[in-house]
């Protein structure tokens, strides 16, 4: 990414953990009924009114009229009407503490508040694996994981120069139990190629960065099956003999979106799509990376509350250093042709997954995607596309398009209640009546008590 970004402070996340009630409704989930809900099944862009949807074993068994659908007896009724029921939504850059502890588990809960039931973890850790093993049994309130390995990158203390040291650690990733690969930057053409072949072999994917010996062309065509942060999309659209490709570093950095060809913008969305490949534009972050605000302008983000002070501090001294030494011209310049890259994806028909990066740079978990979503409007997504982002698109990601993405009976339970139309205004996602994980509800009152006190121990860190 060429800017430098300071990892989520290690001593915060191993403060030992206080004892968390984890609900009833969550640990030991019994059948659910929403009545009388507005139904956006995502199927297409429509709203089916005045529904009863029943959730079973983590499965919606039945849609239908609220006048003509029983409710089974025993379930938990929610009194529905007038709110709007649809899809989970996928947080698919997240970050999760690795040490076991109270920042880890309000983290985990942060995603779920935030409506992210899906989290696709992108900074591997040991301790990831019994975490999820313990979310899994309701131990942890927390979204459905897909976990990447520990980073592959070439640079820094654990640099990755070896390609047979890239294949053992492909083989040790996959039977570790980890989902998925992560690529970080700086890997030579030969280590790429090592770890992509190796896992290839084993049957694991790859995703993350783009790393600039490699370069985009490269990596669609090696199989990487997600490029994060539209990494490297400057370099591959940049003029005809652009004195920016002789560069290194921030210079290179700020010198990118300055010789952009607009004509090949285009064409490098047409690759991506040829090629399969899934985008993560983390449109959020690059706003903060690349806005007009320094960090003190963003520290009274009401999300912030949830975040240890510490934390909001290094945020804010880390986007202050960046802004002071970027000009003004290149970081306009910057967020322009971003907007107009994911453009041309979306109209080609790429792949496009919702996801932030969080908790990174004033992306507070869950949260985040409050933000990310009307950036993805004001790049020419509509409302009903942006929420496909990060609901339909995710279960053709994951091939599972026949059991999650849409409210439909047989399909997976993550379902998010909202008290007002997102199709109308995106930023009705914002409005959380209660979040449903494979079947484990959280209604908005739990949800409220929880947040309050990660906010007060957030506050008493600060004092």
């Amino acid at each position: 990414m060429r800017t430098r970004l300071l990892p989520i402070v290690l001593s915060l996340a191993a403060l030992p953990a206080a004892a968390q009630e984890v609900p009833r409704s969550w640990s030991a989930p019994g059948d659910v009924a929403f009545v009388g809900v507005n139904v956006l099944p995502m199927d297409s862009e429509r709203v089916i009114e005045n529904q009863t949807v029943v959730v079973s074993n983590g499965v919606i068994q039945a849609v239908g009229p609220a006048a003509s659908t029983p409710v089974p007896a025993g379930a938990t009724r929610v009194d529905a009407s007038g709110k709007y029921l649809m899809p989970g939504l996928a947080e698919m850059h997240g970050h999760v503490p690795a040490q076991p502890g109270q920042f880890q588990e309000d983290v985990l809960f942060l995603y779920v508040a935030g409506g992210a039931t899906t989290v696709r973890g992108m900074q591997g850790h040991p301790n990831h694996l019994t975490m999820r093993e313990r979310v899994r049994a309701g131990e942890l309130i927390g979204p459905r994981l897909f976990l990447s390995s520990p980073p592959f990158v070439g640079a820094g203390q654990n640099a990755l120069t070896d390609p047979n040291v890239a294949r053992e650690r492909v083989r040790a990733a996959k039977e570790a139990g980890y989902d998925h690969l992560k690529v970080h930057e700086a890997l030579t053409p030969e280590v790429y190629d090592a770890m992509a072949e190796a896992a290839r072999e084993v049957g694991i994917t790859f995703s993350g960065h783009v790393p600039d010996p490699v370069g985009l062309e490269h990596a669609l065509d090696a199989g990487q099956t997600t490029v994060d942060h539209l990494d490297n999309y400057l370099d591959a659209i940049q003029q005809d003999g652009s004195p920016a490709l002789a560069m290194q570093g921030a210079a290179r950095g700020q010198a990118l979106p300055l010789h952009v060809d607009e004509q090949k913008i285009g064409w490098i969305a047409r690759r991506t799509r040829e090629a399969g490949v899934g985008n993560v534009p983390t449109m959020a972050l690059w706003e903060v990376l690349r806005g007009s605000h320094r960090g003190d302008d963003l520290a009274d983000r009401e999300e912030l509350r949830y975040m240890p002070r510490q934390v909001v501090n290094n945020w804010i001294q880390q986007v202050n250093t960046i802004h002071d030494n970027w000009s003004d011209e290149s970081a306009r310049a910057e967020r322009e042709v971003r907007m107009r890259i994911l453009k041309a994806l979306h109209d080609e028909g790429a792949l496009i997954l919702m996801g932030t990066d969080a908790p990174q740079l004033f992306s507070v978990p869950g949260f985040s995607l409050h933000r990310e979503l009307p950036l993805m409007v004001q790049a020419g997504m509509t409302p009903y596309e942006v929420l496909r982002s990060g609901t339909v698109n995710i279960a053709r990601f994951y091939g599972e398009e026949d059991r999650a993405g849409t409210v439909a009976a047989g399909r997976r339970a993550d379902l998010l209640l909202l008290d007002a139309n997102p199709l109308e205004d995106i930023s009705n996602i914002g409005r959380i009546s209660g979040v449903m994980v494979e079947g484990r509800w959280l209604d908005g009152e739990q949800i409220a008590a929880r947040l309050e006190a990660i906010a007060q121990r957030a506050a008493a860190q600060a004092n």
